[in-house]
C-alpha cells in the first residue's frame, strides 16, 4: 500500500528530536531498538554503528537516540516497521507520538483526474495517499457520500446520465483528514461504430483514450532560477507522466509537473513528456528550454579573440528580439544548497625559525566557532610542519566530492610569488622555498576535482615576494567552475598585521571578518563589506587592505542549508570514520587505595588540542585535604609544565569556557592542556599523581596510578605519516593519487567558546605600536 512507503525522512525534524530524546535511556531505548529492527537484515547494526551511537554522548549537545535514528533514516526505513518495533520493546510513549504525529502527515500523491466517457463504459477515478498505516478512503459525488466508493479506485460501469458530475476523495486517519482534489466526470458522444460496453473508455474523436489539454511551453531562463514545465491530460484510465530531455528519459519526472529547483546550462535542450494509460500512449509537443546563450556559434554572442595588439573585444549589441520572450516565466530562485560543508583552519604561530606569532590560536578558534553555527564540519588545527599540513590538506580533499562547500582558512607567515602563493609550515628554514611550502593553487587544482559547489579561500597571511625563491610553480590545470572566491588579507607585495593584547590578540582581517561571516549574503558581498569596514580602520589604512579575488556567479552564501545529495551513503560512511577519528575520551573515574575518588574530563579546545580536567568527587572524612596531579606525558605531544594542573582555563592557556557546562561547577577542578595530539604515535597514557594529608598529620602522602585513554581526536589519523606524494613536495599535491575511502568523517564539535570580541576600534591609538607582521 501507498501508505507503508512513508518513511522516517518524511518526519518534522522537531517530532525526530522528540523521539530522540524519549530513545536515549538505558532501559527502554535506542540500544533495545538496535536489536529488535536487526531483525531485518537491511537495518542490522555493526559492532562500529553502534559504538558511534554511543560517541555522541561525548558531545556536549549530542544524542545516541538522534545517531541511531539518523541511520534509520539513511536507510530509508518505512514509519509502520518503526512502528511495529517500538510496540515490541513495548515503548508506549514512542508510539504515541509516533501515531499521533503521523495523523498529521496524510498527503495525497496521485489526485483523480476529471474524464470524458461515451454512455456505457467504464470509467476509474483514482485517488493515492502516504502518511500512517491504516488509511481509508471514502469517495463522494458532490455532497452525497458513495457507499461503494471505499477503496482509492472508484469504478463506474456502466456509465450513465445519473453519474456525470462531481467526484471527490476524503482521505482519513481516525479523527483527521485531508481531500482529493475535485474530478469532473463528463458524458460524450461515442464515435461512430462505438458499441457502448465497460471493456472500452474512448474519447470522442480522438484514435487514444488520453488526450493532452494543456501543452508544455518554451522557455528561457538564467542559470539558477526555478524550471517549470507543465502537461496535462484526461484520460481513462488515469494518466501517467513521463519526462523527457533530449530523448533521454527523467526517472524522476513522473507526474505532470517537472521542476527543476536551479536550472543550469545542462539543462537546456528540448522537453517532452510522454502520458500514457494501460491502454494508450501519447506525446506532447516538444519545449525548448534556454539557459543563457544558445550556442557559443550564436550570431549574437560570437567572442572575438584578442590578441596582443587587439584593444577591444567586438560585442554586438543584443536587441530583445535576439531572444525569444517567455511565454511562461519561471518563478526566480535564490536559494541554493549545498551536499555539505567542510572547512579547514590552519593556524601557525610557533614557528621555529620565524618571529613567532600571536593572533592565529584566537583567529582559528574564534572562526570554528563562527563556521559551526552555519552547520560546517570544521577541522582546527594549530601549529603543522610540512607533513602535518600535507597530510591535513590530503585529508580535507578527502572530504569533498559534488555540491559541498569547502573553505579553507590559514592564519600564519606566507609568501606570493608569480601569482602562487604559499602557506610556511612551522618548520621552513628561515630562506625557506617553495619546496618547503605548500602552494594554495594546487589545492584549488585537486578541489576543483570534486565538483565542489563552492570553494573559499581566505588567506590570513602576508603576500610580499620571497627573494629567496626563484622557482616558478606550475599548478594542474585550472577548470573555470565559477564557484571560487580568494580572500585575502592584504594585497600583493604587502604584509598582514595582527593587534596583541595583554592575553590574546586577533588579526586584523579576523577582527572584521567575524562581524560579516554569518549573515546571508553572497560571499561575494559579505566580503566586499568586510573590506569597507577595513577601510575605516585608521590603523590599516593605507598599510592593509582585504584583496577579493572571484570568479562566482551564483548567489552563493556560506549560510546556505545542507541538502544531501543522492550519494548520502558515501557522506554516511565519510562522516562515520571522521567521527571515530574525533573522539574524545571517555570521562574516567579513579579510585585510589586510600578511597579517594577522582574524575578526569577531557574537552576538545582544537582539533589537535584537548584540556584534561581533574576533579576530587569523594574523599574520606579522615583526610583533611588531596590534590591529584597530571604528569608523565608521552614526549610527543606538547604540554607546558607552567601552565599544567591549573586552577582556571586561563591559567591553563586555553581559549575554552566550560566551567559552566560541568555536572557540579561548584567542586574545583585543576586543567591541563594537550597540544600537538597529531604526532602521537601511540596510545596517550599520563600518570595520575594523588597527593593528600590526614588530619592530625603533617606527612603528605602520595599515591600514583597510570591512565591510558587511547588516542584522542585526529591522533588516530597519524597526519605525521606521509602520504602518497610525488617527488616534488611542492607539487605533491597536484600529484599524489587518492584513495576513494576518507579516513575523515563528521567531527564531534568542542565545546563553543564564550570567548567575547578581542579587538575595538575605539582603542586604535593604544594598539598602533603594538602591530606585528606575518612576515616572511
Amino acid at each position: 500500500m501507498e501508505e507503508c512507503n512513508f518513511t522516517l525522512a518524511n518526519l518534522a525534524k522537531e517530532v525526530l528530536n522528540r523521539l530522540a530524546k524519549m530513545l536515549d535511556n538505558s532501559t527502554c531505548g535506542w540500544r533495545q531498538l538496535a536489536q529488535v529492527v536487526s531483525e531485518d537484515p537491511k537495518f542490522r547494526c555493526s559492532e562500529r554503528d553502534v559504538t558511534n551511537c554511543s560517541l555522541q554522548v561525548l558531545s556536549a549537545a549530542g544524542s545516541p537516540g538522534r545517531s541511531f535514528l539518523a541511520l534509520l533514516v539513511d536507510r530509508s526505513c518505512s514509519l509502520l516497521f518503526l512502528l511495529q518495533c517500538l510496540r515490541k520493546i513495548n515503548h508506549k510513549e514512542a508510539v504515541q507520538l509516533l501515531t499521533s504525529t503521523a495523523t498529521e502527515q496524510i498527503r495525497v500523491t496521485i489526485q483523480p483526474s476529471s474524464q470524458l466517457a461515451t454512455l456505457g463504459s467504464k470509467v476509474i477515478l483514482s485517488c493515492r495517499a502516504s502518511g500512517p498505516p491504516g488509511l481509508s478512503y471514502q469517495w463522494f459525488k458532490g455532497k452525497e457520500e458513495i457507499s461503494t466508493g471505499c477503496t482509492p479506485e472508484l469504478v463506474v460501469c456502466p456509465l450513465g446520465p445519473e453519474h456525470q458530475g462531481s467526484y471527490i476523495c476524503r482521505v482519513s486517519h481516525g479523527d483527521t483528514y485531508v481531500f482529493s482534489q475535485w474530478a469532473q466526470v463528463r458524458l460524450v458522444r461515442s464515435s461512430p461504430g462505438f458499441s457502448p460496453g465497460c471493456s472500452s473508455g474512448m474519447f470522442s474523436g480522438s484514435s487514444s483514450g488520453v488526450r493532452i489539454i494543456y501543452q508544455p511551453q518554451s522557455q528561457v531562463a538564467s542559470e539558477g532560477d526555478v524550471l517549470l514545465l507543465e502537461c496535462t491530460a484526461v484520460a481513462n484510465p488515469p494518466a501517467q507522466y513521463q519526462w523527457y530531455h533530449n530523448s533521454a528519459p527523467m526517472p524522476q519526472h513522473k507526474i505532470r509537473i517537472l521542476k527543476i529547483p536551479c536550472v543550469t546550462t545542462a539543462h537546456r535542450g528540448q522537453y517532452k513528456c510522454k502520458v500514457f494509460n494501460f491502454f494508450h500512449e501519447v506525446w506532447s509537443d516538444p519545449a525548448t528550454v534556454t539557459i543563457g546563450p544558445t550556442s557559443i556559434t550564436d550570431p549574437s554572442w560570437v567572442a572575438v579573440d584578442r590578441g596582443l595588439e587587439s584593444e577591444e573585444v567586438d560585442s554586438p549589441i543584443i536587441s530583445e528580439e535576439d531572444h525569444p520572450q517567455m511565454t511562461n516565466p519561471p518563478t526566480l530562485s535564490n536559494q541554493f544548497y549545498a551536499t555539505d560543508k567542510v572547512a579547514l583552519l590552519i593556524g601557525n604561530l610557533n614557528y621555529q625559525y620565524r618571529t613567532q606569532l600571536c593572533a592565529p590560536r584566537a583567529d582559528v578558534h574564534e572562526l570554528s566557532n563562527l563556521l559551526r553555527q552555519m552547520d560546517f564540519k570544521v577541522v582546527s588545527l594549530l601549529d603543522l610542519n610540512w607533513q602535518e599540513m600535507h597530510s591535513a590538506v590530503t585529508e580535507f580533499l578527502l572530504l569533498l566530492g559534488k555540491g559541498v562547500y569547502g573553505v579553507l582558512y590559514f592564519a600564519g607567515h606566507g609568501y606570493e610569488n608569480y601569482g602562487n602563493s604559499f602557506m610556511v609550515p612551522i618548520d621552513a628554514p628561515a630562506s625557506c622555498t617553495s619546496e618547503y611550502c605548500i602552494c594554495v593553487q594546487n589545492i584549488l587544482t585537486r578541489m576543483q576535482e570534486k565538483e565542489t559547489g563552492l570553494n573559499v579561500f581566505l588567506l590570513d597571511m602576508c603576500r610580499k615576494r620571497n627573494p629567496n625563491d626563484e622557482v616558478i610553480v606550475q599548478p594542474g590545470l585550472l577548470k573555470v567552475t565559477a564557484n571560487t572566491v580568494f580572500g585575502y588579507a592584504t594585497c600583493v607585495d604587502a604584509e598582514a598585521y595582527e593587534v596583541r593584547t595583554e592575553d590574546v590578540s586577533n588579526g586584523i582581517f579576523i577582527s572584521f571578518l567575524k562581524r560579516r561571516i554569518c549573515q546571508d549574503e553572497k560571499v561575494t558581498v559579505m566580503l566586499d563589506r568586510v573590506a569597507e569596514d577595513m577601510g575605516r580602520f585608521e590603523i590599516t589604512r593605507g598599510r592593509q587592505a582585504l584583496e577579493l579575488r572571484s570568479n562566482l556567479s551564483e548567489r552563493r552564501s556560506l549560510t546556505d542549508l545542507i541538502q544531501t545529495s543522492d550519494c548520502s551513503a558515501v557522506s554516511s560512511a565519510r562522516n562515520l570514520q571522521w567521527a571515530v577519528a574525533h573522539v574524545l575520551p571517555k570521562s574516567h573515574f579513579i579510585h585510589f587505595d586510600c578511597g579517594v575518588k577522582v574524575q578526569l574530563g577531557f574537552a576538545a579546545e582544537f582539533s589537535n588540542i584537548m584540556v584534561i580536567y581533574t576533579r576530587i568527587i569523594d574523599k574520606p572524612k579522615e583526610i583533611a585535604s588531596c590534590s591529584a596531579h597530571l604528569t608523565d606525558f608521552p614526549e610527543d605531544v606538547d604540554v607546558d609544565v607552567k601552565k599544567s594542573n591549573q586552577e582556571t582555563l586561563v591559567e591553563a592557556g586555553s581559549l575554552l569556557q566550560i566551567k559552566q557546562q560541568l555536572p557540579s561547577p561548584e567542586l574545583p577542578s585543576l586543567y591541563t592542556r594537550i597540544c600537538s595530539l597529531q604526532r602521537l604515535k601511540r596510545e596517550l597514557a599520563f600518570t595520575v599523581c594523588l597527593r593528600y594529608i590526614y588530619v592530625n598529620l603533617e606527612e603528605e602522602v602520595e599515591e600514583r596510578q597510570t591512565v591510558t585513554v587511547g588516542k584522542p581526536l585526529v591522533s588516530k589519523l597519524n597526519l605525521h605519516q606521509p602520504r602518497p606524494s610525488s617527488a616534488s613536495p611542492s607539487l605533491s599535491l597536484d600529484s599524489c593519487t587518492i584513495s576513494e575511502v576518507s579516513s575523515f568523517s563528521e567531527e564531534f564539535s568542542p565545546l563553543a567558546s564564550n570567548t567575547g570580541s578581542l579587538f575595538a576600534t575605539s582603542n586604535a591609538e593604544k594598539y598602533r605600536d603594538k602591530m606585528n607582521y606575518h612576515s616572511n
